[in-house]
C-alpha cells in the first residue's frame, strides 16, 4: 500500500483527471477494464493507481478498485526455503501463475465478489482476501514490476490486460524514494540504500526494458502523459 509520503508526491490533481478521463473513455463499451500500470520499484505506480481509483470513484462510487501484484509475494519462510529472501521482490520471488489465475477470475467473474490478496508492509507479508472487487468495479487498475515481462508466466499479464501503461521516474528520483520507504519500515540508512542499489537496481533493469510494450508512458512524477514507448 501506499504510504501517506508517497500520496504527498503524487501526481497533481489536474494530470490524474485527464488520465481517469482517458480510462473513462476507453472503458465505455467494457463489461470490466482491467489498467495495468507497470514500472520499476520507487517509480510510482502504487501512488498513481490509487490517485486513478480515488478519482473514478469521485465519479461513480465503487466502479474502481486496485488491485496490487504484490500480494502475490511468496511468503517469507517460502523464500527462506528456496533461498531467495535476500532477493525479495525478483521476478522469481512471486507467484506469477496465481497471479495470471486471478486475473482470468477478474475478468471472468462480474456477478459476486472476487477477493484478492493483499501485501502489508509491516508485516512484511501477503494477506489473503484483503482486496474485495466487487461487482460493481467497472474498472480495475492492475498495478506491479513486471506487467509487461516477456516471459512465462508473466506473458499472460499482458494478454489478459486492455492497456498497460508505464510509470517513468527518473533513476535518482526512484533510488531516493526507496531509500525513504525502506527506512521507515526499519532498514538503518546504511542496509536501505544498500538494497535500493543492489536489489532494486537489479530488478529495475529487467523492469525498465519491458516499457516497449506499454500503450502509453506516464510521468511517475507530474503524471504527464509522455506518449506511446519509443525503442
Amino acid at each position: 500500500m501506499a504510504s501517506e509520503a508517497d500520496r504527498r508526491t503524487g501526481p497533481p490533481a489536474e494530470r490524474v483527471e485527464e488520465l481517469a478521463r482517458r480510462i473513462e473513455l476507453a472503458a465505455r463499451t467494457r463489461r470490466r477494464f482491467l489498467l495495468g500500470v507497470a514500472g520499476s520499484p520507487g517509480g510510482g505506480k502504487t501512488t498513481l493507481a490509487a490517485a486513478l481509483v480515488a478519482a473514478l470513484n469521485a465519479r461513480h462510487e465503487g466502479s474502481a478498485v486496485a488491485l496490487p501484484m504484490d500480494g502475490f509475494h511468496l511468503a517469507n519462510a517460502t523464500l527462506e526455503r528456496l533461498g531467495l529472501r535476500d532477493r525479495k521482490g525478483a521476478i522469481d520471488t512471486f507467484d506469477g501463475w496465481g497471479f495470471v489465475a486471478l486475473l482470468d477470475r477478474v475478468r471472468r467473474e462480474t456477478d459476486h465478489t472476487v477477493y484478492a490478496p493483499a501485501f502489508e508492509r509491516d508485516v512484511d507479508e501477503g494477506v489473503a482476501g484483503a482486496i474485495a472487487i466487487e461487482p460493481t468495479a467497472r474498472v480495475v487498475i492492475v498495478e506491479g514490476n513486471y506487467l509487461l515481462i516477456d516471459r512465462e508466466p508473466w506473458l499472460g499479464v499482458r494478454d489478459r490486460m486492455d492497456e498497460v501503461w508505464f510509470c517513468a521516474t527518473p533513476p535518482a528520483e526512484r533510488e531516493s524514494r526507496l531509500v525513504a520507504r525502506h527506512t521507515r519500515h526499519g532498514r538503518t540508512p546504511e542496509a536501505a540504500a544498500a538494497w535500493a542499489r543492489d536489489v532494486d537496481g537489479a530488478n529495475a533493469v529487467l523492469i525498465e526494458g519491458s516499457r516497449v510494450r506499454a500503450d502509453l508512458v506516464v510521468s511517475g512524477i507530474t503524471g504527464e502523459s509522455l506518449g506511446p514507448p519509443t525503442g
